[in-house]
């Protein structure tokens, strides 16, 4: 089916108490895996790309390549820019604007900027409050800042976002020590917000810190680094076991697979499996 927005996937996820899987993609087998556990799961499934990625080969081929492969699936995919709004005019179907580096009012008039452009298309956007700690692509952050519940209750009025990323205690990339994650703050987030609300740097979460966000109202849970490093280490196993090969598509195949079952076990862990 074509490619459809967030909006109707979220809410439902809200509705529902689970979480939609949403797993960055670096290339063509990761877009295929993604899909094709999506479709066995039947799952609602989104694929985001990161500047850094964009910057690597482009808007449009990454948007024409996940379109081309969701084209022929049966379940609903939304193709997801996360942390830019150029994507808009290349045709993603939901966009994330990360604001939340600037103070709070620069924040708000930087997202509601990005909601305006989006609004006449239809576009749901996605706003981040409080700081996710880590680096991701070219950006690092030292700390963590816990996202406040009346900032966000400010936030989402001025801003009209459709959903919210929010700082809970998670970081981006690789975690070096153990995650303490302020699942409190989820419940009291949700107690006093509409909107769906966002989980970043997943990767590397156990399955019960993310079930357990997730319990609490969380909608959408990111996963990127952790699907980088079994694609490569599915890479390096092949070419260890047979350094005379040639054909990207050998190693490419097994990496496809590798990446395949990670997104279907976090499908699973999200409770989306079933739902689309």
């Amino acid at each position: 089916m074509p490619l459809t927005t967030s909006k109707q996937m979220l809410l439902d996820a809200q509705r529902g108490g689970y979480a939609v899987g949403a797993f960055n993609a670096e290339n063509m087998e990761m877009v295929q895996a993604i899909i094709a556990a999506a479709e066995e799961l039947h799952a609602p499934v989104m694929i985001q790309t990161t500047p850094g990625t964009i910057k690597y080969a482009g808007l449009d081929l990454y948007c024409a390549n996940v379109s081309a492969a969701a084209k022929n699936a049966s379940v609903p995919v939304a193709m997801h820019f996360d942390h830019a709004v150029q994507a808009l005019r290349a045709g993603y179907t939901s966009i994330m604007i990360d604001g939340s580096k600037e103070v709070l009012d620069k924040n708000i008039a930087i997202t509601k900027a990005v909601v305006s452009a989006c609004a006449p298309c239809g576009i749901p956007v996605e706003g981040e409050l409080g700081k996710v700690g880590g680096k991701e692509d070219d950006t690092e952050s030292s700390g963590t800042g816990y996202t406040d519940p009346d900032e966000a209750v400010r936030f989402v009025a001025e801003t009209g976002v459709f959903s919210l990323a929010v700082g809970v205690g998670t970081a981006h990339g690789v975690y070096k020590t153990k995650p303490v994650l302020n699942v409190e703050l989820i419940s009291t987030l949700r107690k006093v917000l509409t909107v769906p609300m966002v989980l970043h740097g997943a990767s590397g979460l156990t399955d019960e810190a993310i079930r357990n966000c997730v319990s609490c109202g969380i909608c959408k849970v990111n996963f990127a680094t952790e699907l980088r490093v079994v694609f490569s280490d599915a890479v390096k196993d092949y070419l260890k076991q047979d350094p005379g090969v040639f054909d990207p598509k050998r190693y490419g195949a097994k990496a496809r697979e590798a990446v395949k079952r990670q997104v279907m076990e976090r499908m699973k862990v999200c409770g989306c499996d079933g739902k689309a």
